[in-house]
């Protein structure tokens, strides 16, 4: 079963907010409710929910890698 909701925490002010994840596609940008930050990846994480939620992305949950990448 695929987790669709993620709790993201913004690495600059703390700011908690839950957040409906895509289940196709990567969620490359976020700007956070709470400070305005523009949130991106860390190296190697394919989405801000990778770098920044208590779950992954649905493409990275069920196996598919990370969006774009050649499989």
């Amino acid at each position: 079963m695929l987790l669709t909701r993620s709790l993201l925490t913004c690495p600059k002010c703390g700011h908690e907010e839950t957040f409906e994840m895509p289940t196709d596609s990567c969620q490359y940008f976020l700007e956070c409710p709470g400070c305005k930050a523009l949130l991106k990846p860390l190296a190697g994480d394919c989405c801000v929910f990778c770098s920044y939620g208590t779950a992954p992305c649905p493409p990275v949950q069920s196996g598919a890698g990370c969006c774009g990448d050649d499989a």
